[in-house]
């Protein structure tokens, strides 16, 4: 493994169906730099297509999260707009994964590191960890999608104030604003999320990939628009294993093991 690709450690457990992928720069505090982003291109796109990945973590090595975009060798060569598609491309396959994506936050996590991390589905963080939207003190706007995650998660003035001000808060802040999910203490964040990951693994994939996708996509979107999604997803649902094997372990008082398989016969079987 070269050093590059050592920036991005990738721990699939295949018993569990939880991949963690893990920014590993930390005497940058992993800050990302071009080939990380590649990485993280890569290996996003890998696991979307991975159907033995069921949950991801997205975590930092070295008692910090992200320090956002690594600018220490400045601005490099080429057109801007370009390096801020590959950048945009990496946001929209963390958005879009089907799986459900936790970010494990110890330390800071800032800038594009933040969205990073809010870009996941759930975010879990300790008493020590720190936030900054701090592209303005860069002289620099929102990327990474906090201009339309922000003011989802926390209303248009508290993302202005965020944006603008570019203050670092605490994590009880954040939580307090829909930032973070939980705030669990250093060292009981290990095994806070591996149980969370697991959880969410051993899930239904397909309805969980479906109210993923539903909540993301429907809060555009006016309450007509969003039940024709929801009856077309359920519809979906209902045409795999999962939702029988719900069913029969509710009744039976058990509890179900999902695959996510098509339920529904094909010609080729009749």
């Amino acid at each position: 493994m070269s050093d590059e690709q050592a920036a991005l450690l990738s721990e699939h457990d295949k018993a569990t169906g939880v991949l963690t992928l893990t920014l590993n720069r930390p005497a940058r505090k992993n800050a990302i730099d071009g080939p990380l982003w590649d990485l993280l291109h890569g290996a996003l796109s890998e696991a979307g297509h991975d159907p033995e990945v069921r949950a991801l973590v997205l975590t930092g090595a070295g008692g910090a999260f992200c320090a956002g975009a690594d600018l220490s060798g400045g601005v490099k060569g080429g057109h801007p707009l370009t390096r801020m598609r590959g950048i945009n491309e990496v946001a929209l396959l963390l958005h879009e994964l089907a799986v459900p994506t936790v970010a494990k936050v110890s330390g800071v996590a800032v800038g594009a590191g933040w969205n990073l991390a809010l870009g996941c589905d759930l975010v879990v963080a300790t008493p020590e960890s720190r936030f900054s939207q701090i592209f303005a003190k860069r002289a620099l706007s929102l990327d990474f999608g906090g201009s339309w995650l922000l003011p989802k998660l926390v209303g248009l003035q508290q993302a202005k104030r965020l944006a603008l001000l570019a203050e670092m808060i605490g994590a009880e802040e954040a939580r307090s604003l829909g930032l973070v999910t939980w705030v669990v203490e250093a060292g009981e964040l290990d095994g806070f999320v591996t149980d969370l990951a697991n959880r969410l693994a051993a899930g239904p994939p397909v309805a969980l990939a479906q109210s993923k996708a539903l909540l993301n996509e429907n809060a555009d979107r006016t309450m007509r628009d969003a039940l024709a999604s929801e009856a077309r997803t359920q519809t979906i649902n209902f045409a795999t294993t999962d939702t029988p094997a719900a069913f029969r372990a509710f009744l039976d008082k058990t509890e179900a093991a999902y695959t996510g398989e098509w339920g529904v016969p094909s010609t080729d079987d009749k």
